[in-house]
């Protein structure tokens, strides 16, 4: 490890908006889905809008994508893509559902609808490099683990060194319980020691915070709500360049505090026990 870096022992880090984006909106690949078996091409709005609820329908009924209810997470997805059809007024029959589903899951299951950021991968192997046990920590299932990031480059063992993911463990952010695990998963590394990075100021930012972790919010697309973030006093940086400066920079302020309390507490030990110095 640099010299540069002493305090920070752990890295975690969420995975959609801050690693990988979706290339347009989930929405357009069921549209798309349902247009290659032969049927009419769906409104586009109405599959948008329709699946923003039944996803978070089916979150509600069966949380962490069936974890609790013993669900394998693609029957969870049949449901909730099954749901997000009729949300917005389309029925079809099993068979040709099947046909529809069958072409969205394996989609989602491929890197067809993701793009790697530019800067992940050089962050991740920077901070690895440095010794920092990096951790992700994704409300996704176990084919974010299994499939879509190695096939995005990024793999365990390489690019990050264990994983949170809710369909494998039961747990969602923001639940607390969901950062205490990671960092018991990074070795029982102290809270003063880890950094939570994320795009989400409820699910990231705040949780991480209430447990003593450090946090950085990320905003790649300068949102209306970065700036209320910014307002709350939450430290916003737009890309994982910056906040790789800001690491850099804050530890080896950590590193010049040391020096200079150490070089303090080696005058306080000479001088006699009666007489106190300010730290």
């Amino acid at each position: 490890m640099t010299g540069s870096l002493r305090k920070l022992q752990c890295i975690t880090m969420d995975v959609t908006g801050t690693l990988i984006a979706y290339k347009g909106k989930l929405g357009d690949y069921y549209c798309m889905a349902a247009k290659n078996v032969g049927l009419p091409c769906p409104d586009y709005e109405r599959m948008h809008k329709g699946f923003k609820v039944a996803y978070n329908n089916m979150a509600k009924r069966f949380p962490c994508f069936g974890w609790n209810a013993k669900m394998d997470s693609k029957t969870w997805w049949r449901m909730c893509v099954q749901d997000s059809f009729i949300q917005a007024g389309y029925t079809y029959d099993d068979a040709t559902f099947d046909k529809v589903f069958d072409r969205i899951y394996a989609a989602f299951g491929s890197t067809a609808p993701y793009i790697l950021f530019p800067d992940a991968i050089p962050f991740v192997r920077w901070a690895r490099s440095e010794g920092i046990v990096v951790g992700i920590l994704s409300n996704s299932d176990s084919r974010y683990q299994d499939v879509i990031l190695p096939a995005l480059g990024l793999h365990q063992g390489s690019e990050w060194d264990f994983g949170i993911f809710s369909g494998t463990v039961g747990l969602e952010k923001p639940d607390p319980s969901m950062y205490e695990l990671a960092l018991r998963s990074a070795g029982n590394i102290p809270v003063a020691n880890s950094l939570h990075i994320g795009d989400n100021f409820e699910k990231d930012y705040l949780p991480a915070l209430s447990i003593g972790m450090k946090a950085l919010l990320l905003d790649r697309f300068n949102t209306v709500e970065a700036k209320v973030w910014k307002e709350k006093g939450s430290t916003v940086l737009q890309n994982l360049l910056a906040i790789q400066k800001w690491i850099i920079q804050h530890e080896n302020l950590h590193s010049s505090e040391l020096v200079t309390n150490g070089s303090r507490h080696l005058q306080k030990e000479a001088l006699p026990r009666n007489n106190c110095l300010r730290q």
